[in-house]
Parts: structure tokens; C-alpha cells; sequence
């Protein structure tokens, strides 16, 4: 993708969060995202079928440098977000949403936050399952492996809501370990 369909689709991103924020996504039309990126319709149709598809993908967006860099040894990623990080996976995660990364909170806050957080569960949940041997398993055994990490990926999301609905008083590493105490994970 070159540097003009990218601003194209940073732009569709940041005016689909903003009418994310002000309304339901129902109620959101391709004419507002349109209208509010400035752009063609024809060049949002070039980048997204419709506005389902673009909430799928900005979902993918926001966190695909996490759930690559997962399935590449490189530790180092660049997407939206620019990290080098090597802390354990769910404190990444925390670190993107105490910084911020690309406004995330808004999304996290606004009243569409369940569509959101369902693309994301999605996506968490793989990465949890390819990243549960590294995790101290021994009080799940016995347990079937989806259960975990359902069980898993449903706490981190839970925990997420939380901290941004009390205002984010603890630091990243504050939340990411009440979630690993509540979990008995290292």
C-alpha cells in the first residue's frame, strides 16, 4: 500500500471512530464516513466493502502488529503502532491501551465497544492459544483447552473495560498484575 492509500484509510479509520463515539454503528451510514473523511465513494469501496468489513479491519488493524510479531520471532513490529517490546503478551496489550495508540480509548469508551471488543476477543484468543504453554498452566489442567482460553481472553477483556471505565487510575503494570494475580498466571 503506498503513502496516499494509506493516509486514504487513516483518514475512513478516523472519521469511522468518530461517529463511532457520537452514535450507534447502526445508525451510521457510508455517506457520514464518506462525508467526514472527505473522500469519494468510490474510494471507500476501493479500500472496504462495507462499513462491516471496516470495522472487521480496523479491529485487525489496531492490534495485527501484536498477533504478527506472535507468529514471527521478530519481536520488534510496526503497523498503526511503532514497539519493540518484551514484556509478556497481555502487558503489550496494556501498554497500547495506557498509551493510547491511535485514540483506542475512544473506541474502548464509546457506545459501539462491545462490536469492537468482539473482533478483538477473536483475535486475542489465538494468541493466547499459541501463547499458553509459556503461561503457568498448572491450575487449568484437567480443563479442556478452550475453556482456558475463553476463560482467559474473556478476563483480559473484562479487565480492559474496568480500568478505562475507572478512569485508568493504575499504571499498565499495576492491571496486568491484577489480571495475572486473578488468573494465577506468570
Amino acid at each position: 500500500m503506498d503513502r496516499r492509500q494509506r493516509k486514504t484509510r487513516e483518514a475512513i479509520f478516523d472519521a469511522f471512530i468518530d461517529l463511532l463515539s457520537e452514535k450507534d454503528f447502526n445508525q451510521i451510514t457510508v455517506a457520514e464516513i464518506i462525508e467526514k473523511a472527505d473522500i469519494g465513494r468510490a474510494t471507500f469501496y476501493a479500500h472496504f466493502e462495507t462499513k462491516d468489513y471496516l470495522l472487521k479491519e480496523l479491529s485487525e488493524e489496531l492490534f495485527c502488529h501484536i498477533f504478527d510479531s506472535v507468529n514471527n520471532e521478530n519481536t520488534e513490529h510496526r503497523h498503526i503502532f511503532n514497539c519493540n517490546e518484551h514484556d509478556s503478551i497481555f502487558l503489550h496489550l496494556f501498554r497500547h491501551f495506557e498509551k493510547n495508540d491511535n485514540n483506542i480509548l475512544k473506541l474502548l469508551s464509546c457506545r459501539n465497544n462491545e462490536l469492537f471488543l468482539r473482533y478483538f476477543k477473536t483475535d486475542l484468543k489465538l494468541l493466547i492459544k499459541k501463547q499458553l504453554p509459556a503461561l503457568n498452566y498448572i491450575q487449568f489442567e484437567g480443563l479442556p483447552e478452550d475453556f482456558v482460553i475463553n476463560h482467559i481472553s474473556s478476563t483480559f477483556v473484562e479487565t480492559v473495560k474496568w480500568w478505562v471505565n475507572n478512569g485508568m487510575k493504575e499504571s499498565d503494570e499495576e492491571i496486568n498484575e491484577y489480571f495475572s494475580k486473578f488468573l494465577h498466571i506468570k
